[in-house]
């Protein structure tokens, strides 16, 4: 073998592997999730921080109240098929962060829409950060396994 040859039969050993199809690939389904060349998509990560307000809002009875609405806008936003992923972080942390959204929007605008129906937000009890976040496309496909495993619904 020359030089040349040898780098020949690499990059072109490269290239086949690096354009070989997945056999299980599923053009119908991936067309349906949005996805793209590598199953992927962007979705936008909201972090639940505590907010201004979280301490003055003391009383358990307006608290239980506003986290009832919580969850029923998060329900909502599941139906609609907007939020695709949802929970709070198992332990307290430094950065205040309390929980997480995985919207499945098209822009920032329509996440605030749709958080601005949540009242722990409105009312000061949260406060997010938004960014664009590159995951799997076939994450929405989680939650109809999780339906099955949880004993109790929102």
């Amino acid at each position: 073998f020359t030089m040349k040859t040898l780098l020949l039969t690499f990059f072109t050993a490269v290239f086949s592997f690096a354009n070989a199809q997945n056999s299980a690939f599923d053009q119908k389904l991936a067309d349906s999730l949005g996805a793209d060349q590598r199953g992927m998509k962007t979705y936008l990560l909201v972090i639940l921080k505590t907010g201004p307000k979280d301490k003055e809002i003391s009383d358990k009875k307006q608290r239980d109240e506003l986290f009832k609405g919580h969850f029923s806008n998060m329900s909502e936003m599941a139906k609609a098929g907007k939020l695709r992923l949802a929970g709070p972080f198992a332990t307290k942390n430094e950065l205040g962060y309390r929980g997480i959204f995985l919207l499945d929007v098209k822009d920032e605008e329509e996440a605030k829409a749709l958080l601005q129906n949540d009242p722990t937000i409105k009312n000061g009890i949260f406060e997010v950060e938004i960014l664009p976040w590159f995951g799997s496309a076939a994450i929405p496909m989680h939650l109809k396994y999780h339906e099955k495993i949880s004993k109790k619904s929102n």
